[in-house]
């Protein structure tokens, strides 16, 4: 089997840039966006330094819908872009964004799919950073959905020839390395990043695009 790398992961809005080292790492990387919403999670918010140098949320404003709805099935309120821009006045680094910046930050408008702005988003910061891994969404891979966590992965897995599974640090606890072995799938863990742990728009804001592709290529395992 021809080896192929992939990651799995739910779309975070601007994630650290720890992030992104998935997209610099794999063949493919699939935005799982076929699972619940975590509303007190990174999918539509992050956090940036505020006029006191302290950590404050940016919130995407989305628009009402049932606690058990996935990802995939939320919009944005019908006021999201003046509600966003009325947020990043409170950031000093985006009083005057970057090109970079403001083309991760707009991702094709704030309407429409939640999902779609994410993956318009990742699309964008994949570009950006000369990264050339292919996009492709889990709700999108018609996975059975009985299927849950381990289960549901390695089905991706096998939908699509994977040889490696990458995944970020913080899954150790979730996945059992025999069940990978057991079906021919090699499972990687990226070692814990080293530098800023502040949104990613932050990061275009305030340095050079090449060297933020340089540092997170150089934390970047060859697998």
């Amino acid at each position: 089997m021809t080896k192929r790398i992939v990651a799995i992961m739910q779309p975070y809005f601007m994630a650290y840039a720890g992030y992104y080292r998935l997209l610099a790492a794999v063949d493919d990387f699939v935005i799982f966006d076929c699972v619940q919403f975590p509303r007190r999670g990174w999918v539509h918010r992050n956090r940036l330094p505020n006029a006191t140098g302290e950590a404050s949320w940016l919130t995407l404003p989305l628009a009402p819908a049932p606690f058990e709805a996935r990802i995939d099935a939320m919009v944005f309120a019908a006021d999201a872009r003046a509600r966003l821009d009325e947020q990043c006045r409170r950031f000093p680094s985006l009083a005057e964004p970057t090109d970079a910046a403001r083309l991760a930050l707009d991702a094709g408008g704030l309407s429409g799919p939640l999902a779609d702005y994410l993956e318009r988003q990742l699309e964008t910061i994949r570009d950006l950073l000369g990264f050339r891994c292919r996009l492709l969404r889990s709700s999108s891979l018609e996975i059975a959905p009985h299927l849950r966590a381990q289960d549901r992965i390695l089905s991706i897995l096998a939908r699509l020839e994977a040889t490696d599974y990458v995944n970020a640090p913080g899954g150790r606890a979730l996945y059992d390395e025999t069940a990978f072995a057991a079906v021919g799938r090699r499972l990687h863990f990226l070692p814990d990043h080293q530098g800023s742990n502040w949104s990613l728009l932050h990061e275009l804001a305030t340095r050079p695009v090449l060297e933020i592709a340089a540092h997170i290529q150089s934390q970047t395992p060859t697998y």
